[in-house]
Parts: C-alpha cells; sequence; structure tokens
C-alpha cells in the first residue's frame, strides 16, 4: 500500500497538518511528514518530491501559508497528485494562500482545499490511492457511514431537546 507524504514550510503549521497525519493512520494508511521550504531550502523539496514514487509514496500533501508556493513547487518536480492546504495566519487569514495554491498555471496542476483543511486533504489523499486498494474503498465507505450514522444521532437528540 502507498504512503502519502505530508509536507509543510515550517514547523509551525505542523497544528493544522497534523490533523492530516492523524486521519490518513485512522484509515491505516501511513504517511512521511517533512518540513522543508520552497525558498530555505528548495533543494530539499526537489529532492523529497523527485525521489517520493521510488519511496513509496502515492499522493503528497503540502500545507503553506502567505504566498504559499511550497505546493506548486512540489508538483513542479513530480507527476504525483499533489494537495494543497492553505494554512491560515497573517493579516489575510489564509485568503492570500488559498489564491496562491488555487490559480496554479496551466499544465502543473494542484487539487486546493479549504484554508486549513487537512483532514479534508487527508482523505481525498486516501480517495485517490482507494481506486487500486479495495480494502481502503471500504475504510473509506465504513468513515462514511459513521459520519452519516453521527449526524442522525444528533439530529435525533435536537429533536427530543426541541420538544421538551
Amino acid at each position: 500500500m502507498s504512503r502519502v507524504g505530508i509536507i509543510m514550510g515550517s514547523d509551525s503549521d505542523w497544528p493544522i497538518m497534523e490533523a492530516a497525519h492523524k486521519q490518513l493512520m485512522e484509515l491505516g494508511l501511513k504517511s512521511e511528514v517533512l518540513v522543508a521550504s520552497a525558498h530555505r531550502n528548495p533543494e530539499t523539496v526537489r529532492e523529497f518530491a523527485q525521489g517520493a514514487r521510488a519511496g513509496g509514496i502515492g499522493v503528497i500533501i503540502a500545507g503553506a501559508g502567505a504566498a504559499a508556493h511550497l505546493p506548486g513547487v512540489v508538483a513542479s518536480f513530480t507527476t504525483l497528485p499533489v494537495i494543497g492546504v492553505p494554512i491560515s495566519g497573517g493579516p489575510f487569514k489564509g485568503v492570500e494562500a488559498l489564491l496562491s495554491i488555487v490559480q496554479m498555471p496551466p499544465g502543473i496542476p494542484v487539487a486546493t482545499m479549504a484554508v486549513d483543511g487537512a483532514k479534508n486533504a487527508a482523505l481525498f489523499a486516501a480517495a485517490i490511492l482507494a481506486v487500486g486498494d479495495e480494502a481502503l474503498a471500504a475504510k473509506l465507505a465504513d468513515f462514511r457511514a459513521k459520519q452519516a450514522e453521527a449526524v442522525k444521532a444528533k439530529n435525533e437528540a435536537l429533536q427530543i431537546k426541541i420538544a421538551q
């Protein structure tokens, strides 16, 4: 089974990106986590991206804030799917990161999640890997069924509360 690469520009991004790591673990997927900056140590980013496939990685999640160049730079060095997670912060609360990632030029695509959407990035990475993995597809289906049951239970609790 392929692993998921998680790369972020700074260790200060970990409180957001940890949600991806945890979600992957819940689905039984292993991840490789790396802090590397597209601007401060681009060679490390290049080496990671170019070696990811050979290292058993099937999808890369890249989280970055501000100018958020990391997901695009990673995507430029690999043909693996790259999922960008814009990180909130700064005066624009992550909107600048969102716009940087979502506006990739034609030819180098990056899937873009919501600001701080690391959990969804993990679920999307799992869905990509599940295309060729029936066991993982079943885990995702089970995850979604549990979500639906949780919403149903919350509605039932609310209806009881309203009726009182």
